[in-house]
């Protein structure tokens, strides 16, 4: 819808992680200083922690790119409540490696044998595990384990572990997890962006990435609205961001102004507030004095909302069939030739 609009090649603030898209803020850059140096040493777990959508699986993301295929095979698991079985057979699964009917035995020794052909190939082998936090102690010795597979002194396994804050607290305090703490080479807390420069900064660079000509214009003051309703998390950013486009798009508008920020964000919280609220009968309550009944359902906040999205719809709709008939006229006239 706004690409097309703004003469976009692509939506500039997608929520699904993607490398191309990577910004290298002062948080980012220190996080891939310390990616590189435990990826130098070889072995054990390298581990990225951060508030959910600070950019934790981009930055891997981005850090895969910059490797050479031909000297590293990476694979990827995201985890849910996995014990320590299921995550072997993950393992297996992501590397390709035929894991149908096979015991915890047979799994590892099918493991241990693709390590070794790697390793025959002069080719280093990474296993990113993302959402960490939800793996059980069990589950997490399973991968200490697997990162003790060596030849000489060489590792034939390196771990990427990214998980949220909480993560980083057990591990720092479970004592069951006292081995799976003596294996980590280098560890990162990812923060925010800084301040509302860097976040004008951070909404450029992934507009140009989209062929992006300032259309639309942003006002000064937007920046500052912007990191103070965020907090200058990355997925909060391209929420706002993406939001900012479609109302800009539907309003016909190529300058984001201080106020569309402020309507916008007005629109996300009542749209928070609506889901968020317990469906429950409508209040009515009687005064004593008059019998007036007053019925507290914020009814009228409700049809305000609705409004505007049938507002909205409707100039969609319009939009859509003048298009329309924009084409139908150029094919009647090419019939007519």
């Amino acid at each position: 819808m706004y690409t097309s609009f703004y003469n976009l090649t692509g939506r500039p603030f997608q929520l699904t992680p993607d490398p191309r898209f990577y910004f290298d803020s002062k948080a980012h850059k220190k996080a891939m200083a310390y990616l590189t140096y435990g990826l130098s040493q070889g072995e054990g777990f390298i581990i990225i922690t951060g508030d959910i959508g600070a950019g934790k699986t981009t930055l891997v993301g981005h850090l895969l790119d910059t490797l050479d295929t031909k000297q590293y095979v990476a694979a990827k698991v995201v985890t849910t409540q996995l014990q320590a079985d299921d995550v072997l057979r993950m393992v297996a699964a992501a590397f390709g490696i035929d894991h149908e009917g096979a015991d915890k035995a047979t799994l590892l020794k099918k493991i241990e044998d693709f390590l070794l052909g790697c390793m025959s190939q002069e080719k280093r082998v990474l296993l990113i595990v993302d959402e960490a936090q939800n793996l059980p102690n069990g589950a997490l010795e399973e991968l200490r384990m697997l990162s003790n597979f060596q030849v000489d002194e060489n590792a034939l396994l390196q771990c990427f572990l990214l998980g949220q804050p909480q993560f980083r607290d057990r591990l720092a305090r479970d004592p069951d997890l006292e081995q799976v703490r003596q294996r980590v080479i280098a560890t990162y807390f990812l923060g925010p962006l800084s301040d509302a420069g860097e976040t004008a900064n951070y909404i450029k660079h992934r507009l140009q990435r989209v062929g992006w000509n300032d259309d639309p214009t942003f006002a000064e003051e937007t920046f500052e609205k912007i990191y103070s309703y965020t907090s200058g998390v990355p997925r909060m950013l391209n929420t706002l961001c993406s939001r900012l486009l479609l109302f800009g798009y539907l309003e016909e508008s190529h300058e984001i102004s201080g106020k569309t920020v402020d309507d916008v964000i007005a629109d996300l919280e009542r749209d928070n507030e609506l889901v968020t609220r317990p469906s429950r009968s409508p209040v009515v309550k009687v005064a004593p004095s008059s019998g007036t009944v007053e019925r507290y359902d914020h009814i009228a906040e409700r049809v305000e909302v609705l409004e505007k999205y049938v507002k909205a719809h409707e100039r969609t709709i319009s939009r859509a069939l003048e298009i329309a008939e924009a084409w139908l006229s150029v094919g009647e006239q090419s019939k007519a030739e």
